[in-house]
């Protein structure tokens, strides 16, 4: 009569037990696939064209990441949609390493407010790690005649909706800047958007269009050599490469900081032992000497984070990006 007792009593420590094994074995398992990830080729797709500043960056990693996982990383650049085309893709794919999302801040914090993609930003993706922070600068052509971001919201304000503005895409960052900025001057300019920041800076220097708010990285060479005169900032702080450049705020513009971002990012099934991994190959490669100088002097600040702080960033700026194109009532043209 007693063994029943018997069997009531070991069952919770049988329960435990068994417990305790199962986490060992999953342990053991996410350790293993860490160990043998990655073993194939490394695809880091981009959502904008080559020759853009997202397109840069992420070339400059996968170079680097060549040596520390020791297989080969490629590009793939799937633009459209200001990002959504290329999130979409990654959402929806394999789900252990082997495909990864190095996105500006528009594709998952901006364009699911106003386009409404497939895609779910804070659910469908596991945060890696922050990459870089550009600076977003305003620049038109040298001949342009003005010599401030105030002078061309005064030249504005004499042609309302006629001078021709260039973004990267509806919903893009730089587009953002440019809604801030004709909210806070009480001007209308002519929006002329782009698949990238590649075309649109073309167009800038064939004259097609007057201006452009674009990311420093596909901005500086122009500047340094003198094709694109840089004349203001939507940012919180001056560009170090562009000290004379003053902010938007210093010009007499409140709330028009629209920092950009990059960040690295896998489909949400990905296998939290395999992001660490990964979270570690990047931050080393981010803080490598010879990367890190190649990206500062390319205007793109290395910021390297944890998965989880990467996490909470793209979380806030979700949510502060939703109220600010609520507030200011702003939609893709």
């Amino acid at each position: 009569m007693q063994f029943p007792c018997r069997l009531r009593t070991l069952r919770p420590i049988v329960l435990r037990l068994s417990l305790a094994l199962a986490a060992l074995a999953w342990l053991s398992a996410a350790g293993a696939v860490a160990q043998d990830y990655p073993s194939r080729l490394v695809r880091i797709v981009v959502a904008f064209p080559p020759g853009g500043p997202t397109d840069l960056v992420a070339r400059l990693l996968a170079d680097k990441l060549k040596g520390s996982l020791g297989q080969n990383v490629i590009i793939e650049n799937k633009p459209g949609a200001n990002g959504a085309i290329g999130a979409d893709y990654v959402a929806k794919g394999e789900a252990d390493g082997h495909l990864l999302f190095l996105t500006t801040a528009g594709a998952v914090t901006i364009t699911p407010h106003i386009a409404k993609p497939p895609y779910d930003s804070l659910r469908d993706f596991a945060p890696i790690t922050l990459v870089v922070r550009p600076t977003t600068i305003l620049v038109v052509k040298p001949e342009t005649p003005v010599r401030s971001a105030k002078e061309l919201a005064d030249l504005a304000k004499n042609k309302p909706g006629e001078i021709p503005f260039a973004s990267t895409g509806n919903g893009s960052m730089p587009h953002l800047a440019l809604e801030l900025f004709q909210a806070a001057a009480g001007v209308k300019f002519l929006h002329v958007p782009y698949r990238g920041a590649a075309p649109a800076v073309t167009d800038l220097l064939g004259g097609v269009v007057q201006a452009l708010f674009a990311d420093s990285p596909v901005l500086l060479p122009h500047i340094q050599g003198g094709k694109l005169k840089a004349i203001g900032a939507a940012s919180a702080a001056r560009n170090p490469l562009l000290p004379d450049v003053p902010t938007l705020a210093e010009q007499g513009f409140s709330d028009t900081v629209a920092d950009n971002w990059y960040g690295l990012l896998a489909p949400g099934k990905t296998p939290p032992a395999v992001v660490a991994k990964l979270n570690e190959a990047v931050a080393a490669a981010l803080n490598a000497p010879d990367m890190r100088e190649k990206l500062l002097q390319a205007g793109a600040v290395p910021a390297p984070t944890s998965s989880a702080e990467f996490g909470k960033i793209l979380a806030d700026e979700h949510a502060r990006w939703g109220t600010v194109l609520k507030d200011k009532n702003i939609k893709p043209d």
